[in-house]
């Protein structure tokens, strides 16, 4: 059985919302504050253990309160721990300040920034050819480098989800076979604000002359749009009230991973992410806010 393995970041969401996103020096009085397992790499891995496929999670907790529940959230939700580690450091965290349905966050990477080379290695001596390896930019970079010069030696379909950004070293690219970004990171790595489909295309451009094969740009209400060699989709966002966009950009990702993993068209894979990712806003929180492969079916079937 072909096996999904993400390298990612596992942290604890300390949340609040907001009238507003609060000006420089500016006090607010905030609500509705709670506690919530996330971080990147635990939310993707989420995203597709609960589209029914198995997982496997690469990271780092710390030995305090927070790692202890992290790793509860992620037993509750089917994914394999066998290679998160617990360190004597702090867990990491991320700060969610929530406004009319936006979000702004601050991350301390604590453990995160530590994962091991030899533990990502002893994970993927386990994997298989065309098994999926997803990665973002939480961990160590140094780390998701090897990770996926390693997933590509050995024949896995390597997903790239390079938040939070930076200037990255070109050579990456030729790892990736598909680069998932949204409008202000496809800027940050290229130079070109993705403002409509030509722009797009030449971000697209610029990328695979270092080797890239396949770019994906999300567009939140805009839809997604694909560039896989001379293949172009366009998908259209699916139009819902949001309440909370924390989890919504890793549940297109994990979503849309689940889907190749299942043999399924690369359009019909990027059409099912959006629709998965527009209802993760429905709810408040990350991962409990991810819907399963039933519930997505059942939306879709009312669609028709």
């Amino acid at each position: 059985m072909r096996k999904i393995y993400v390298l990612g970041s596992i942290n604890m969401d300390l949340v609040i919302s907001a009238p507003y996103m609060p000006k420089s020096g500016e006090t607010l009085s905030g609500q509705d504050f709670f506690l919530n397992p996330g971080g990147k790499g635990a939310n993707q891995a989420v995203a597709c253990s609960k589209q029914d496929v198995p997982t496997f999670l690469i990271g780092n907790i710390g030995k305090d309160i927070f790692g202890n529940n992290l790793l509860s959230s992620l037993h509750k939700y089917n994914v394999d721990t066998t290679y998160v580690n617990k360190l004597d450091t702090t867990s990491g965290i991320a700060m969610i300040i929530i406004a009319n349905g936006d979000n702004r966050i601050i991350l301390d990477g604590g453990a995160n920034q530590k994962v091991d080379f030899d533990q990502i290695e002893d994970a993927l001596s386990k994997a298989n050819e065309n098994d999926i390896f997803i990665t973002q930019l939480e961990n160590n970079l140094d780390a998701v480098i090897k990770g996926l010069e390693l997933a590509k030696e050995k024949g896995l379909v390597t997903i790239f989800n390079p938040a939070s950004a930076t200037n990255l070293k070109k050579a990456i690219y030729r790892n990736v076979d598909y680069l998932i970004v949204n409008e202000s990171e496809c800027e940050i790595l290229t130079g070109i604000k993705p403002t409509n489909e030509d722009n797009a295309l030449r971000a697209y451009q610029y990328l695979k002359k270092y080797g890239l094969k396949s770019l994906i740009i999300t567009l939140g209400k805009r839809g997604s749009m694909c560039f896989k060699n001379k293949d172009f989709y366009r998908i259209k966002a699916h139009k819902v009230e949001a309440v909370d966009t924390t989890a919504a950009g890793d549940t297109f990702v994990g979503a849309f991973a689940s889907q190749l993993l299942k043999g399924i068209e690369l359009k019909d894979a990027l059409s099912y992410a959006s629709v998965t990712s527009a209802l993760t806003c429905l709810k408040k929180g990350a991962q409990q806010a991810i819907p399963t492969a039933k519930e997505v079916k059942q939306y879709l079937n009312k669609q028709k």
